[in-house]
């Protein structure tokens, strides 16, 4: 067994990113200071088999997906993240490809919600990071694959969702989605994987079909949202939806005012997480 560069650099970056600062717990007993390859397996959304064989070089040809997975958990920067690629025999996407990348200063925004759920997704609503309140609210999507990572997928394809919607909301939100891609799709005209998403959806979705042929023109936003969590009952949270004018990227912060009763079930799911107390 060779050890490729690629391996070398994916173990390298791995041991200089303390798990706190990707959310994760620092205790118990830990042979390095970095993340183990189950947390970085669990950030970049694949399996830890698959980052065994690519530090051990018995996997060497990773995919773009995967490549951008890698870089965003190991908090790359954008140099780094173009030598990661140079060793995957890729190119970095260019700009008519939707971005996948989190900028530094974006990072460093979401080190600091660390109390309230938050997720970023791409400009093509491809879920990019989720925090460990969000995971808490919403359940874990660390095993998330494929199209199960896209939210229009997830909502067309009528995947269960612990988020409780009215007739009136959930019309609103399917056209704004559709519009969001929409517009997507226009500022990002390379991207085969995008347009593999539109036509999985036109093929598979009456509802989406119909909005996307009637050309329907909007916004998605976010508003107070009900979710039915399996421990703690309903809570209904204020929900704010900032965009990245220059990538794209949607970022979906969830709070309760202080004092609430949806802030006391926050607190709770802080301690809970993501285990399931009826087991």
């Amino acid at each position: 067994m060779t050890v490729t560069e690629l391996g070398l650099a994916l173990r390298r970056w791995r041991d200089r990113v303390p798990p706190h600062a990707a959310g994760l717990p620092s205790g118990g007993h830990r042979r390095a200071a970095g993340l183990r390859r189950e947390e970085l397996a669990l950030l970049a959304g694949i399996s830890v088999d698959y980052v065994t064989r690519l530090e051990q070089g018995r996997a060497a040809n990773p995919s773009g997906q995967v490549v951008e997975a890698l870089a965003r958990a190991l908090r790359l920067s954008a140099e780094e993240r173009t030598y990661l690629f140079g060793l995957a025999g890729l190119v970095p996407p260019g700009p008519d490809v939707v971005p996948g990348y989190l900028t530094p200063s974006v990072q460093r925004l979401l080190d600091r919600l660390v109390d309230v759920p938050v997720v970023v997704s791409d400009a093509a609503m491809t879920l990019l990071l989720a925090n460990s309140m969000y995971a808490a609210l919403m359940g874990d999507p660390s095993g998330l694959r494929g199209w199960e990572r896209n939210d229009v997928w997830r909502t067309f394809m009528g995947v269960p969702t612990r988020a409780r919607y009215t007739p009136e909301e959930r019309r609103s939100c399917e056209a704004g989605m559709v519009s969001e891609l929409r517009t997507t799709a226009y500022r990002y005209p390379a991207d085969r994987r995008l347009r593999s998403l539109i036509a999985e959806l036109r093929t598979h979705s009456e509802r989406f079909a119909e909005l996307w042929d009637a050309g329907v023109v909007g916004r998605f936003d976010a508003w107070p949202k009900t979710i039915e969590h399996p421990q703690v009952g309903l809570l209904t949270l204020d929900c704010d939806l900032l965009r990245v004018a220059e990538s794209g990227l949607y970022i979906l912060l969830c709070s309760a005012g202080p004092g609430t009763e949806a802030a006391e079930k926050l607190e709770l799911l802080s301690v809970i997480g993501t285990q399931n107390l009826a087991e």
